[in-house]
């Protein structure tokens, strides 16, 4: 096994009694956890940045177990995300088996002294914090740390990295080619909007579209409220339009408040997907957005160069977030 270099003590683990409740595990305690090596994800179940992280995260976990314990805090960023009834079947749909602490408070967020989604955390058989790595990537250099942390303990490990294929959400991003940001609607962190007249806070209104988007500019059609966090289509018939330069666009997204399902078509420049459609189009564009999540409309292949996506929903109640790249 090729060693890392000398791992320097960070700190020490800190309490996980924060979390208002548990997920495929008993409360979880430092005491209890001592022997094993653990590694402590932050995520939050709509965040594309954390999706992509879950192929190789789960193999740890499966490879890896039992001297590794992989332990998931599930740190909200969007109301919808505080409802462990909705983040139950989101990680159960991931596959993902591992002990998550649903952490509504950021209780265990600051008690890291956390500030990111992923976050990896991982922590020596004395409990000791050993390595931290904050985004995505840096995977070969975080798994070997923590099969340096197994041998440490005394853990046979097996000569051979994970072998991971991952597809669907879960792929890279194409960084290198990507021209687009994250993009938020809501208005507390909104940029880049540019129907006219801006956005009107907390109140319905029926948005013009522009003339023209420049890259990373978005804009409304038709009546819209919109909020801190999420916009609502409180008309039949609006449109979320953004110019961008990405492989994928994805958005944060659901149906009707009360659970119904809003439909929704997705073109780009004008003309339907066809083989560029997301997992959660057909290849007329066509949707359905039900519960909150993260929804992938557009994936290319081939060149990349500037385009416009355009959503229509033929349903009210439509509540929208965030676009994200890929």
């Amino acid at each position: 096994m090729t060693r890392t270099a000398e791992l320097p003590v960070e700190g020490v683990l800190p309490p996980l009694d924060g979390a208002t409740t548990w997920l495929n595990s008993a409360p979880l305690t430092p005491e209890g956890l001592r022997g094993r090596v653990v590694a402590v994800q932050f995520c939050t179940f709509s965040c594309i940045n954390w999706l992509r992280t879950v192929p190789y995260v789960t193999a740890w976990a499966e490879d890896y177990g039992p001297g590794l314990v992989v332990v998931g805090a599930h740190s909200p960023e969007f109301p919808f995300e505080h409802d462990p009834e909705n983040v139950r079947p989101a990680l159960a749909a991931m596959g993902i088996g591992y002990p998550v602490a649903v952490d509504n408070d950021f209780a265990i967020w600051r008690a890291f002294d956390n500030a990111y989604w992923p976050a990896l955390y991982v922590v020596d058989a004395q409990g000791r914090v050993r390595y931290h790595h904050f985004g995505e990537e840096a995977y070969e250099r975080s798994e070997r740390v923590i099969r340096q942390l197994l041998a440490e303990a005394g853990k046979d490990v097996d000569p051979d990295l994970v072998h991971v294929e991952a597809d669907g959400v879960y792929l890279a991003a194409d960084w290198p080619r990507m021209g687009s940001p994250e993009t938020y609607v809501g208005y507390a962190r909104a940029t880049g909007f540019a129907s006219p007249g801006g956005l009107a806070l907390d109140r319905s209104r029926v948005y013009p579209e522009p003339a023209r988007l420049r890259l990373n500019q978005w804009s409304l059609s038709g009546a819209w409220t919109v909020g801190g966090q999420a916009i609502v289509l409180d008309e039949p018939g609006g449109r979320i339009v953004h110019r961008f330069r990405a492989r994928d666009v994805n958005l944060v997204m659901g149906g009707r408040a009360d659970g119904g399902p809003v439909r929704f078509r997705v073109t780009l420049d004008g003309e339907p997907p066809r083989a560029r459609r997301g997992l959660d189009v057909d290849e007329d564009g066509s949707g359905i957005a039900r519960e909150e999540r993260l929804h992938q409309l557009i994936r290319q292949d081939g060149a990349i160069r500037e385009r416009t996506v355009e959503i229509t929903f033929a349903d009210a109640g439509a509540r929208a977030y965030v676009f994200t790249f890929g």
